[in-house]
């Protein structure tokens, strides 16, 4: 039974991600800080979103609220990472940003499958 939001994979793997986007982070050239900046708040809003959700959760409609939201910021961490990959900085390896798209991809699907199924598997918390 879920009881804390921490009991929600896809919360863990988003907060997991947080450090190694950090570190590619950091790796950006300093003239880069607005896509640093873009690519760590959208990042870290991930595991907050379906937090905040997850406080709403027993109205439905507002958990999967911010669950849309959550994966709107999951799939802006994507693009944020292609796009880092396209301008190919130097210091930053392809494999890593591949690696944490691919991390992404999993993030965005488990929240989509969350927003599937939370009402028939949750009718009282």
């Amino acid at each position: 039974m879920i009881v804390d939001v921490e009991d929600l994979d896809v919360y863990r793997r988003a907060m997991k991600l947080i450090k190694p986007v950090y570190k590619l982070s950091n790796l950006l050239p300093k003239e880069e800080f607005r896509l640093k900046d873009q690519l760590t708040a959208s990042a870290k809003s991930i595991p907050a979103l379906i937090a905040e959700g997850f406080a709403k959760r027993t109205f439905i409609k507002e958990f999967k609220r911010f669950l849309f939201m959550a994966l709107g910021s999951s799939d802006e961490t994507i693009t944020h990472l292609k796009q880092i990959k396209l301008i190919d900085f130097q210091g930053i390896k392809t494999e890593t940003c591949d690696a944490l798209i691919a991390n992404y991809r999993i993030v965005s699907k488990q929240i989509n499958t969350t927003i599937k199924v939370w009402k028939s598997t949750q009718t009282h918390i």
